[in-house]
């Protein structure tokens, strides 16, 4: 049997890239029936384009399951800086799942985990049976990196990437993958609204990650530190903690898809059948 190649797709990730590069413009795409579909139409986009550029054997789709997760329950100001989704993205996160599915892509999820756990556990799996892809827009999850996991993360436009593994993330920024998630502890996060340590921000923590490669290696050289680094380090000791458990991808949610369920065999017919009832033009070219 030949390796499978795994292509992991953080649906989220493409759905809201689509829905606001035509909502700034005011552009939603509504349909004869109402339903706004600029979202979803360029979600396809963005999949076609993948799947035809690096030609996977399977393909599987992660979402995000609501708001709440085990990283709210933990601290809930994680993502408490995130705007309500537009009213115009609401009905096209389920609208979008069915269209992954007309093209018998598993959607996968579960409540009270993120779209990027289900992909770490789902990419933790299918590496031992080959080679794992996951396009995304989210640099997080490069501390997935491994041997045979890589990470291509989506630039401006369709079909432009940046093309991650463990190697070119090294040369890029210095640490491995795994010391992404001790970096996150110490410099926060904005995006997802928590603060590591105030005042330590990436330069520092990167140099201190080149130093002492972990956390548990910096507090045991706090020593070694300025007397500024010290005393940030040890005010917010508890936040750098509890930070690093945010940070960290959970890569054993009870989740399961056979590579046979994820096998790519797209149905033209029910594909083109679903695009007509969504009124969707200019995409079918794209299924090759």
């Amino acid at each position: 049997m030949n390796e499978s190649k795994v292509l992991l797709i953080d649906g989220m990730a493409l759905l809201f890239r689509s829905f606001f590069a035509t909502a700034m413009s005011g552009y939603y795409m509504i349909n004869s029936k109402g339903q706004p579909t600029n979202g979803v139409h360029g979600f396809v986009k963005h999949m076609l384009t993948a799947v035809n550029t690096f030609n996977p054997s399977h393909v599987v789709c992660c979402w995000d399951m609501g708001s709440t997760t085990f990283r709210t329950e933990m601290f809930s100001d994680y993502k408490g800086n995130r705007n309500e989704a537009p009213i115009e993205l609401i009905p096209q996160f389920e609208l979008v799942k069915e269209v992954a599915a007309s093209f018998d892509i598993p959607n996968i999820g579960l409540s009270g985990y993120e779209a990027d756990d289900c992909i770490g556990t789902l990419a933790t799996h299918y590496r031992q049976h080959g080679q794992v892809s996951i396009l995304t827009g989210d640099q997080d999850i490069l501390q997935l990196l491994d041997e045979n996991i890589e990470v291509i993360l989506m630039k401006k436009g369709f079909g432009n990437y940046a093309v991650y593994n463990p190697t070119v993330f090294f040369e890029e920024k210095g640490i491995t993958p795994l010391q992404m998630v001790d970096l996150k502890a110490l410099a926060g996060d904005s995006s997802d609204n928590y603060p590591g340590v105030r005042g330590i921000g990436e330069k520092t923590a990167i140099k201190l990650l080149q130093q002492f490669h972990t956390i548990e290696g910096i507090l045991e050289n706090l020593d070694s530190l300025t007397k500024g680094q010290r005393a940030k380090i040890q005010e917010d000791l508890e936040m750098l903690h509890l930070s690093r458990k945010l940070a960290k991808i959970h890569c054993e949610v009870p989740i399961s898809c056979s590579l046979e369920e994820a096998c790519i065999t797209i149905d033209r017919d029910k594909v083109l059948s679903k695009f007509k009832e969504l009124e969707f033009k200019g995409l079918d070219k794209l299924i090759v």
